[in-house]
């Protein structure tokens, strides 16, 4: 008998997210039909216990666009949506989902909300912003940044030497004082 990994999912109009949560799965098998039926397959732990999901989504997927991406953690599906219409749910049955199919809340946008998050006309969603860069700073250090280290240090080396002798005043004044309150008494 085989068991169900947890599985999460979002969807935007014209997408549905599906990620299963499955460590070091082995021998991984994904199916997806036109008609909308997901099917996953895999082992996973040291006892190579089986997982399995056959699910009947709520309506057809463009299978040709859709990817998958098999993960140390987990595996992601991107399904692309036969017609760009938000789905009451992912599931064609009606009723309770299963208890391991839950929202991805990471993932998830309202129906309203999907039209705020569009920037200018742009979808955003598919861009991998980690090749850009934008922090606009060198990794590298400069030489000048080196020097105004060391004048820093050397000024603060002066000021410290300089609060000591003073220091030295205040603490020799303080003490004279208070032999001198000492005698008078």
């Amino acid at each position: 008998m085989s068991r169900h990994p947890t599985t999460k999912w979002a969807q935007r109009s014209d997408k549905v997210y599906i990620t299963v949560e499955l460590p070091d799965a082995k021998d991984v098998k994904l199916t997806l039909e036109p008609e909308g039926r997901f099917y996953f397959s895999a082992t996973s732990g040291a006892a190579n216990i089986r997982y399995e999901l056959d699910l009947e989504l709520f309506d057809r997927v463009n299978v040709d666009e859709s990817k998958a991406a098999v993960g140390l953690r987990a595996i992601c599906y991107l399904v692309q949506k036969a017609e760009k219409k938000w789905w009451r749910r992912l599931l064609k049955q009606a009723g309770k989902p299963p208890v391991y199919l839950k929202v991805d809340w990471d993932k998830w946008i309202d129906e309203d909300d999907e039209k705020e998050n569009k920037f200018g006309g742009m979808d955003f969603d598919d861009m991998d912003f980690s090749k850009l860069d934008v922090d606009g700073a060198d990794d590298e250090p400069d030489d000048d940044d080196d020097d105004l280290a060391d004048t820093a240090d050397k000024d603060g080396d002066a000021d410290m030497e300089e609060a000591k002798a003073e220091g030295g005043k205040v603490e020799a004044a303080q003490a004279a004082s208070t032999y001198e309150a000492v005698d008078k008494a």
